[in-house]
């Protein structure tokens, strides 16, 4: 199965993101720019109330960076368009005025962690262990870790990027902040992503709005701030050890 980003639209201006990727929902440079369009468009237009970001498949939510695309990447500008692709994404979250619920399935690494931590409100499975494992690489989580940081806090952000070869669990993210509820399976999951979704789709559009805007105060300077982790990442990419680290894993 190819990979994808896919829009649809429910009922009551509930619109779903969905990606996917045949490596473990991995996110290769365009999948990115299609996630980071689609959330803008969607925050653009009225109809849609309340967006839920999902990944495809029933196991791994998101693996977090292309492995195939970064051992490829040879010169500084390339790393740090590589690395941009996730601080448009997250910054797409933090400016779209649509609240975004995450519905994360399965475990989720590195990116992956980011992304959960980027939607407005996060819904999980007990399958939906994290890890972040950036260091393990040479490279650390600077472009996803404003985000991390801002749910669960410094010393919880600290450990996981210190731990980085140990999966902390589903419950664990929900003791730290990053989860709100975690469910036993991923139909449980769907029932309750869909009720908080229609619960929000039925209040007012402008409180929403307002809301979000709340939330997000403080974090206007992240244009600047994730383009700057994006050009550090982009820099440590290119060293003998990442390369070295990047081709064991491949």
């Amino acid at each position: 199965m190819e990979a994808y980003v896919r829009r649809t639209d429910l009922k009551d201006g509930i619109t779903e993101i969905e990606f996917f990727h045949p490596q473990h929902n991995a996110l290769p440079g365009v999948l990115l720019s299609e996630l980071a369009e689609a959330i803008h468009s969607c925050g653009k237009e009225d109809q849609v109330e309340v967006i839920i970001l999902k990944s495809g498949g029933d196991r791994t939510f998101c693996a977090g960076a292309s492995f195939d695309e970064l051992v490829q990447i040879d010169h500084l500008e390339a790393g740090t368009v590589f690395f941009s692709g996730f601080a448009n994404v997250i910054n797409a979250c933090r400016k779209c005025p649509k609240l975004i619920i995450g519905r994360v399935q399965g475990k989720a690494v590195g990116g992956g962690v980011g992304l959960a931590a980027a939607v407005d409100y996060c819904l999980a499975t007990d399958h939906a262990a994290i890890r972040l494992s950036e260091i393990t690489i040479g490279i650390g989580p600077f472009v996803i870790g404003p985000a991390v940081e801002r749910k669960i806090g410094l010393a919880a952000f600290s450990q996981l990027s210190i731990n980085a070869t140990e999966f902390q669990s589903a419950q664990w993210a929900k003791e730290k902040g990053l989860y709100a509820e975690v469910y036993a399976d991923a139909e449980q999951l769907d029932q309750g992503v869909m009720k908080i979704a229609a619960s929000l789709a039925a209040t007012s559009p402008e409180a929403r709005a307002a809301l979000k805007k709340m939330f997000w105060e403080g974090c206007e300077h992240w244009d600047s701030l994730l383009a700057e982790r994006a050009t550090m990442s982009g820099q440590l990419v290119l060293s003998e050890f990442t390369k070295k680290a990047l081709n064991k894993h491949r």
